[in-house]
């Protein structure tokens, strides 16, 4: 069983990579491969809505990295989308991708059906509901089976570590990533 987390962060080793890991650090103790994707290091262009896609599995534009990355998690049997909060929401690189994979699933029903998924968010303030709010409408708009933990999967630090200092949102990303660990498990 493989998961691939999608780190929407401008930071590659900021407090979103920390938590994605947070819970990568279960699955794996569970057996499972985790694979973190770097937005950051990746072109990826705003959907066209032009629905070329359809029937194709993929998008037609090849001329940027979302084909690759959509491939990947289309492959997978779990997702992790994770993003800081930006303007009280996903960055734009999040939402590019969640926009283009948006229009290939729904022009291509079922490529993400039964998938595991789960959202989190870095939050310094404000914004993080919107933002697990965004990511998690992606995964269930396109038949997903979205995890949850014992509160928002969201932890609170402004400056890269300050993450740590939230006891409760480490215990949560811990106890989502034992939750997922169990779904793919049990399902398997």
């Amino acid at each position: 069983m493989k998961v691939i987390g999608i780190n929407g962060s401008s930071h590659k080793e900021g407090n979103t990579a920390i938590i994605i890991n947070m819970v990568f650090e279960e699955l794996n103790k569970a057996g499972i491969e985790t694979e973190l994707i770097q937005l950051v290091d990746i072109d990826i262009q705003p959907c066209r809505a032009c629905f070329a896609c359809k029937g194709r599995g993929n998008c037609v534009f090849k001329g940027d990295g979302f084909c690759d990355v959509f491939n990947r998690i289309v492959e997978a049997d779990g997702i992790i989308l994770g993003s800081p909060v930006y303007s009280a929401d996903v960055s734009s690189k999040m939402k590019a991708f969640l926009d283009r994979g948006g229009v290939v699933v729904a022009t291509n029903s079922g490529l993400l059906k039964h998938k595991i998924g789960a959202s989190v968010a870095a939050v310094r303030r404000a914004g993080g509901m919107t933002a697990i709010d965004t990511m998690n409408h992606f995964m269930l708009n396109k038949e997903m089976i979205v995890v949850g933990s014992t509160y928002w999967n969201m932890v609170y630090g402004k400056n890269v570590g300050d993450v740590f200092n939230d006891e409760e949102g480490i215990a949560n990303m811990r106890n989502l990533g034992q939750n997922m660990a169990w779904i793919l498990n049990i399902l398997s």
